[in-house]
């Protein structure tokens, strides 16, 4: 009882288990891919520091199913490595250290638009919810404390950044291999630093404007918009967000804009009373924004307590503000001064 191979590199060691599809039909190949998985698994049990990888030879391989492993590897094996490989050379790897074996370049059947986007899926959006959160945790040891709600560790790989941003092994090992074809990854240096930061960051402020959900709201019972405000942040799961959120990290500089507060949903959306707060009737003024986010993990995750008010973090007011119409550039270029200089680079 022992694997068809084992592989190592580095500090990854992998007890492999191959089998062979004569071809390259979904429904051969799944079968294959989870029984090597079951054996690759018990042989790893019996060894020491070795993690199981279960890998499919097929003679021909398509774009149907290079996404049907994906998806599978998604919902059913998440977090474990497998791999499919055909005789002319095509590769797809999902592991820790796995991903520069990858080679989907002679892919049959797939014009070369397509191929990139392919080498992404299931998670080919470098700026998803979960992967925002995962490069503030990336980014996390150059941003005071006080500014983002992240741990402040060295990372140095999938697995690491995982356990410290809390997602799953998989999750994290996606955005690695995004990272790394991208070429924002300074390697080989051991430890999970980002570089060429101008370029993602300019990608990463238009990502965070694609979606734009907002609904103007006022205070059903007048009072103190301050004090009414900061007890609407208290009982509900909302954050402040944008120019609010300037001003309570110190560095406000455009004044007169409504309040933005994040929220996971609209009121009435998913049964949370929000009695305090209406929709304005035609000629009344709103007293703050309601915001949804395309990305809540990110937001909600990264948001730090000010004064007992749960405010978004430094990045995610630097991102939100950067093209609002209201003199944001002016107030992102104040944040990036004051505290996002270096880790922004030269982005404008």
């Amino acid at each position: 009882m022992r694997p068809d191979l084992v592989i190592r590199k580095g500090k990854y060691a992998y007890a492999v288990e191959v089998k062979a599809a004569s071809e390259g039909r979904s429904d051969r190949v799944i079968p294959l891919l989870s029984q090597a998985i079951l054996q690759a698994q018990a042989y790893a049990r019996a060894m020491k520091n070795v993690q199981p990888l279960a890998v499919v030879m097929v003679r021909d391989v398509s774009q149907p199913l290079m996404e049907r492993v994906q998806r599978f590897s998604e919902r059913y094996a998440s977090g474990l490595a497998i791999g499919v490989a055909s005789r002319g050379g095509v590769r797809l790897f999902i592991g820790d250290g796995l991903g520069a074996l990858n080679d989907i370049a002679s892919l049959d059947n797939v014009p070369p638009s397509s191929r990139k986007q392919l080498s992404y899926a299931p998670s080919s959006n470098l700026f998803s919810d979960l992967n925002q959160w995962m490069l503030k945790v990336l980014l996390a040891p150059e941003i005071p404390e006080s500014m983002l709600a992240a741990p402040r560790v060295k990372l140095h790989g999938a697995s690491e950044l995982a356990a410290a941003a809390q997602v799953s092994n998989m999750s994290a090992s996606r955005l690695i291999q995004l990272l790394r074809q991208e070429r924002f990854l300074d390697e080989p240096a051991p430890e999970l630093r980002l570089v060429r930061r101008a370029e993602l960051f300019r990608r990463w402020r238009a990502a965070a404007h694609r979606f734009r959900r907002e609904l103007p709201m006022r205070f059903l019972v007048p009072g103190a918009i301050k004090e009414r405000l900061r007890s609407l942040l208290s009982n509900h799961n909302a954050c402040l967000g944008l120019f609010a959120a300037a001003e309570a990290h110190k560095l406000g500089h455009v004044h007169g804009v409504l309040p933005y507060v994040y929220v996971e949903s609209f009121p009435g959306m998913a049964g949370e009373p929000w009695h305090e707060l209406v929709r304005p009737s035609p000629g009344e003024s709103a007293h703050l924004i309601l915001k949804v986010s395309s990305a809540p993990q990110s937001v909600f995750r990264g948001a730090v307590l000010v004064d007992g008010v749960r405010v978004s973090d430094i990045l995610q007011v630097w991102l939100d503000v950067s093209e609002h119409p209201s003199r944001g550039d002016e107030q992102a270029a104040l944040i990036q001064e004051k505290v996002l200089g270096q880790i922004l680079g030269e982005v404008d």
